[in-house]
């Protein structure tokens, strides 16, 4: 089937790490032999070829001035809980753009479908012109617009009628799909696909630890626990920092490794120093997608401080890596941690807001090394059997056969 994709985040340039999660869904349906189109807003630092792993990429462009150029790409959003200034001016320029780009896509080529990902924005424009073009259209919630719409009465009401406009919904996670159905989606349109992991690409690799250890310049037995993401409030690097200095007191030799960048780096820079362990905290700056499983790969413990009043992650896709990685995990038990994730059993869940109960997860699992071990064995195989791209996208083609299906009955 030839499919009509749109996604306002895409990752700018192999291995860059926005929004992977949409290219290993239009790059696994490609390798099913569906027919992709992809697309997505400029954006000044894409560096794709118009067509990569068999998804045929297009970029429009929208913005009259180059400070317009904010549109998707983790960039819209201040932290991750309301538009940036420069976001505002640009909606109406974003919008017709999207509306352009794909009616170009649609006047020059047959679809058998469309699949917007995100309800806002580009929900309720894509499924517009679906409408207009009699197409069944599949529109997939990832967070951010869930957590737009349950704090913006204006929003809630576009949400609500994309739902009713969508042939079918799908969310990465449970939690997602029941704040959907609380905003007007309706239950026998919706189902939960969650994302998915290669694990062949994330795997324990043993040299990493001293690999990374060296490019820190630290011993080869200090221990790293690793947080990694971008640094917006819902992924809570600020619990976490709060509670290093606990963690310290027990492992004062730990090292803590926050991996990423985003609008909040230079506040929890300050904290750090603020608490007076900036020695024990070490910022990375961005990396890439090889890099981030280098790090996982040679860490002690992995965590996912997740605050849901925040800002919504649907589900993360670093859970899963770690998880690939064979890393043991402590994580928040919100969104949709708790349904790739069972507490003494793939890890450690604990609850959101509260760097006590953190800091004595981590603690715990610095401390008793088997258990750490035991749990991390336990994540990979539960990510290698149920939860691999290749199921992911198996679903996806479920779907598209039951909505190709409703439109012809």
């Amino acid at each position: 089937m030839r499919i009509l994709m749109l996604t306002s985040s895409y990752p700018k340039y192999r291995g860059e790490a926005t929004a992977p999660f949409i290219e290993e869904i239009a790059a696994g349906l490609a390798a099913r032999g569906h027919t992709v189109d992809l697309v997505a807003p400029y954006n000044p630092d894409l560096r794709r070829e118009p067509v990569e792993r068999g998804v045929n990429l297009s970029f429009y462009r929208y913005a009259p001035h180059p400070t317009l150029n904010v549109w998707g790409y983790a960039q819209s959003l201040l932290g991750d809980t309301k538009f940036k200034w420069q976001t505002l001016g640009a909606i109406p320029f974003a919008l017709l753009g999207t509306v352009k780009a794909l009616q170009a896509q649609l006047t020059t080529s047959s679809f058998d479908l469309i699949h917007a990902h995100w309800a806002l924005p580009n929900g309720l424009p894509a499924a517009l012109l679906a409408r207009k073009y009699h197409l069944p259209i599949l529109i997939s919630l990832h967070g951010s617009d869930i957590y737009l719409a349950e704090k913006t009465p204006p929003l809630a009401l576009a949400a609500r009628a994309t739902f009713r406009l969508a042939t079918a919904l799908t969310a990465c996670s449970r939690d997602l799909l029941q704040r959907s159905l609380r905003l007007g989606a309706e239950v026998e349109k919706s189902s939960v696909i969650p994302y998915g992991i290669h694990p062949q690409e994330f795997c324990p690799r043993p040299s990493a630890r001293r690999e990374v250890r060296v490019a820190l310049g630290v011993r080869e037995d200090r221990p790293l626990v690793i947080g990694l993401g971008r640094f917006v409030y819902k992924k809570g690097f600020s619990v976490l920092l709060e509670a290093w200095p606990h963690v310290l007191a027990q492992h004062p030799n730990a090292l803590l490794v926050l991996v990423g960048y985003g609008d909040l780096r230079e506040a929890l820079e300050k904290q750090a120093q603020a608490l007076g362990i900036a020695q024990q905290v070490y910022f990375t700056g961005q990396v890439d997608r090889e890099q981030v499983a280098t790090y996982l790969a040679a860490a002690d413990i992995f965590a996912l401080p997740l605050v849901q009043e925040q800002g919504t992650d649907g589900l993360p896709n670093t859970l899963l890596e770690a998880m690939a990685g064979e890393v043991p995990i402590v994580a928040s038990k919100v969104v949709g941690v708790p349904d790739v994730i069972e507490d003494e059993v793939h890890g450690l869940l604990v609850p959101e807001r509260q760097p006590l109960a953190l800091a004595e997860a981590l603690k715990r699992l610095l401390s008793d090394r088997a258990l750490a071990a035991r749990l991390g064995r336990a994540a990979r195989a539960r990510v290698s059997t149920h939860l691999t791209w290749d199921q992911t996208v198996l679903q996806y083609e479920a779907v598209y056969q039951k909505m190709l299906q409703k439109q012809t009955s």
